[in-house]
């Protein structure tokens, strides 16, 4: 099959950004929002949780994003994207927000990002979120496949994991050792350099 055919889809958080909810924890000083999908599998559960303890600290949308704003990419994230992208399309497929990906995406050189919205009031207070779809990850990987894609998938937390088998080629990455232990047949990478030479390879 010839390069073109192929889309690389990335999780966000984790692998080309730090967790936008640990930063926000530490900046807020707030420890329980340093749950993520690491942590808790269920998103619905994980986010109705973070949606209370916003509202309980009366916290919204405005002080997140001052502490997305001082958020940087993981070191060598823009290159390896800049790179990715001269021979593979790609997509960032993400369970974040539109509110908080796209000031992230500006430091990224503008990759596609696929992720959900949040539901704001006028004030500012976060009163819920939409999903784009069920399951959007591998709802969205399946999607391409249908238009006549391969897909690779890279990830590093367990709702990478539907993405990452339903792909011709799925990578772990800068996962976690329980996840790497539990799935000791997804080829696991640490270093940009290394998934970037994965990719490249499982395209041959």
């Amino acid at each position: 099959m010839s390069k073109h055919m192929y889309v690389t889809c990335l999780d966000m958080e984790g692998v080309l950004v730090p967790e936008i909810w640990i930063a926000f924890s530490e900046a807020s000083g707030i420890p329980e929002l340093r749950r993520t999908t690491r942590d808790e599998p269920d998103y619905d559960k994980l986010m109705k949780w973070r949606i209370g303890i916003l509202k309980e600290h009366g916290l919204g949308l405005k002080e997140i994003r001052e502490t997305i704003a001082k958020i940087e990419p993981l070191p060598g994230a823009r290159e390896f994207l800049d790179e990715l992208r001269t021979f593979s399309q790609v997509i960032i497929l993400s369970d974040t927000f539109t509110q908080f990906g796209m000031p992230l995406m500006a430091k990224l050189n503008w990759p596609t990002l696929f992720c959900n919205t949040l539901e704001v009031g006028e004030n500012g207070e976060i009163t819920g979120y939409r999903m784009r779809c069920e399951k959007s990850k591998l709802t969205s990987v399946k999607a391409l496949q249908s238009m006549g894609f391969e897909t690779i998938a890279a990830g590093d937390s367990y709702n990478d994991l539907a993405m990452i088998q339903a792909s011709k080629a799925g990578f772990l990455f800068k996962s976690t050792e329980q996840i790497k232990k539990d799935y000791p047949q997804i080829p696991a990478f640490e270093e940009f350099g290394d998934l970037l030479e994965a990719i490249r390879n499982a395209m041959d």
